[in-house]
């Protein structure tokens, strides 16, 4: 499997872990930055891997900050993107199983790399349940296309 990463300076550790780790599991990886710890803002980073899983360019996208709130939120203003942020295994499992997340956000201030590690591997190896969830899938599109006209402001709640 091909699987998108990215990161801030404070996600970049992990970064660096989670692309050994899957490497090693034999999925291929395309590191979208950043590469190393140097400052820098997260949103164009994050946006880079959703767009790589939205084209076709990856299967799966995994974008890692200081908490991974900001990831999350910026990875899912790409049309198409469902990101979730996951803390253990239970809400890896439930994002892929019933909401067909497509990208995984992890706080690196949060997670232990071990633990961060469980929660990559739970999210790459679950698939989604299908069934009762696909009617909510669409209403989630349904409510992403009625808004993808509209103009937003940082504001927006």
């Amino acid at each position: 499997m091909r699987i998108a990463l990215a990161s801030d300076h404070a996600g970049y550790p992990l970064k660096v872990e989670v692309a050994k780790h899957l490497e090693g599991a034999g999925h291929e990886v395309l590191d979208l930055g950043t590469d190393s710890e140097a400052p820098v803002d997260y949103p164009p980073f994050c946006a880079a891997a959703a767009r790589a899983v939205v084209r076709g360019g990856a299967e799966l996208g995994v974008v890692m900050g200081g908490s991974g709130q900001g990831e999350q939120i910026s990875a899912n203003k790409v049309h198409g993107v469902r990101a979730a942020l996951c803390h253990d295994e239970f809400t890896a499992r439930l994002a892929r199983q019933h909401n067909n997340a497509n990208v995984l956000s992890m706080g690196a201030r949060v997670l232990g790399v071990e633990l961060a590690l469980t929660i990559l591997d739970v999210f790459v190896t679950t698939g989604f349940e299908g069934g009762r969830h696909v009617p909510r899938l669409a209403e989630i599109a349904a409510i992403e296309a009625e808004e993808c006209g509209r103009r937003a402001s940082p504001g927006d709640g």
